[in-house]
């Protein structure tokens, strides 16, 4: 059985492989530029990963879960709680993680993109799918997507701050 969306989900699992292997080759060739790993670019190593394994987990579970025969409904509603609670745990302790290994917070922008938008669009993602609203695989796509793009545009900004950091 097929699932609604399954070939974007797979794209999107692709994508974010990818994107992991790129952001930790980006720091290996910082390192192999004769600059040490700072917390900065050890804490930014750990969250990407963390965040693009929930989130690729998350876009392979529908049709995971769709093979065993689950109808379309509670493939969305389980989807999304076993996505969408783990990764709203990781964004809403985000701040206090990185206070606590780098001994600042996150920049305002960051906070505001990574944080803020990406919780509210899991909460509301959440709402809809469990409510077996008429489009919830596409609610449940979009919650994927939009936090891959907050993932990428907390990713870019540290980004910036760590290349400008002097090489020891």
């Amino acid at each position: 059985m097929e699932i609604k969306g399954a070939l974007l989900l797979y794209a999107l699992a692709g994508l974010m492989v990818t994107f992991a292997g790129f952001s930790a080759l980006l720091l290996g060739i910082r390192q192999a530029a004769g600059a040490h790993l700072s917390l900065l670019d050890r804490f930014l190593a750990k969250t990407v990963l963390s965040h693009l394994f929930v989130l690729t987990g998350g876009a392979l579970l529908p049709p995971l879960l769709a093979l065993y025969e689950v109808s379309q409904g509670w493939v969305w509603r389980t989807s999304a709680l076993l996505f969408g609670l783990p990764l709203l745990l990781l964004l809403l302790t985000y701040p206090r993680r990185r206070r606590r290994a780098v001994g600042t917070a996150p920049p305002p922008a960051v906070f505001a993109v990574f944080v803020v938008l990406g919780s509210a669009v899991l909460i509301a993602m959440l709402a809809y799918v469990c409510a077996g609203l008429k489009l919830s695989a596409a609610a449940y796509v979009s919650a994927l997507v939009v936090n891959l793009f907050t993932l990428a545009f907390a990713f870019v900004t540290a980004l910036d701050v760590i290349m400008q950091q002097p090489p020891e």
